[in-house]
């Protein structure tokens, strides 16, 4: 197994730490934040193994998650990717860790809370697959995903118009695309510190990446089968959902502010 980690221009020590401790680790410094997506690319264009596992740096392995993935990897070849069941710290269950392909109606019922609820049919909570509890799903999260290289390679790597945010997701509908089966596996479980690289209050910045992740997925993969009219019913809808979530993010940005400096 070869560990690669590339740096998003870091400047926390995190590039001395690593050539200090762990010099076994192939290590890219880059100058800059790539992004998810091309930081990504990155490392898997520099291996050459069977598998790749995508790896969050706010994430926690347990005992022989790895090893009894890719022992259900060898013996399904249909799975192009592999996602395992993510918990928060206090043990809950992240309802990233799968989900359907969104649809419009799906994304609305998310964003509005209905399709948070306890017993939202599954055409309303696209976004945790709740009929789901193993096997196929339509997509896993990209904090923990485990890669058939064979299909990466026929597929393509993560798209890098994506700078953070539905770039997995863009991911897995490619796979699908192409007849690749993604799998969910809940009987291995990974520790996702939800949000330890980004800060609970998204920046201005990770805010509109997300929103234009969201833009984009839609108009690569949907907008060429509706109306412009419809088309741009959703494009307003995502840039009203982008001003309101920065509005409600400013107070928290600047309290955070205010507490790093004083």
């Amino acid at each position: 197994m070869r560990v690669f980690v590339v740096d998003n221009g870091s400047s926390d020590g995190t590039v001395e730490m690593i050539r200090d401790e762990f010099p076994e680790v192939d290590l890219d410094a880059a100058n800059e934040n790539l992004g998810f997506a091309k930081a990504n690319n990155r490392a898997i264009a520099r291996g050459s193994a069977a598998y790749v596992l995508v790896l969050n740096p706010d994430t926690r392995i347990t005992n022989n998650s790895l090893d009894d993935l890719v022992v259900l990897m060898e013996t399904r070849h249909e799975v192009g990717i592999c996602g395992c069941r993510l918990e928060l710290e206090d043990g809950t269950l992240d309802h990233a860790a799968k989900r359907s392909f969104p649809t419009p109606v799906g994304a609305l019922a998310h964003f509005t809370g209905i399709g948070r609820r306890a017993h939202a049919p599954a055409r309303l909570a696209q976004y945790r697959a709740p009929h789901v509890e193993a096997g196929p799903v339509d997509a896993v999260n990209g904090a923990f995903m485990l890669i058939r290289r064979a299909a990466l390679e026929s597929v393509g790597l993560f798209d890098e118009g994506y700078w953070m945010y539905m770039e997995d997701l863009d991911l897995c509908y490619r796979f699908a695309e192409a007849g690749w089966r993604v799998w969910y596996e809940p009987s291995v479980t990974v520790t996702h510190i939800k949000a330890g690289s980004s800060g609970r209050a998204r920046a201005p910045r990770l805010n509109y990446a997300f929103h234009y992740g969201m833009l984009r997925f839609y108009r690569k993969h949907y907008a060429r089968g509706r109306s412009r009219l419809f088309n741009g019913f959703i494009y307003c809808g995502i840039a009203a959902k982008l001003c309101a979530s920065l509005a409600r993010n400013a107070p928290k940005q600047l309290a955070g502010a205010a507490r790093r400096i004083g």
